[in-house]
């Protein structure tokens, strides 16, 4: 394993730095949006698919009626 001393580690970690592509402040926001429409969108789903299993169930438990 190759050591490197501290110095010469930062230079490289700050070279890297800057060539990554940060997203804007907008791609930020649209992306944040997107993720809370998502959630609400599963949270729905998941409550839905709970009551008609629930329902399901409870009717099978129940005889029929």
């Amino acid at each position: 394993m190759a050591k490197t001393n501290p110095f010469t580690f930062l230079q490289q970690v700050r070279q890297e730095t800057a060539k990554v592509s940060w997203p804007t402040r907008k791609e930020t926001v649209i992306s944040t949006i997107m993720v809370f429409v998502m959630v609400a969108f599963a949270a729905i789903f998941f409550f839905v698919a709970d009551l008609v299993l629930q329902s399901a169930v409870g009717f099978i438990m129940n005889g029929g009626l």
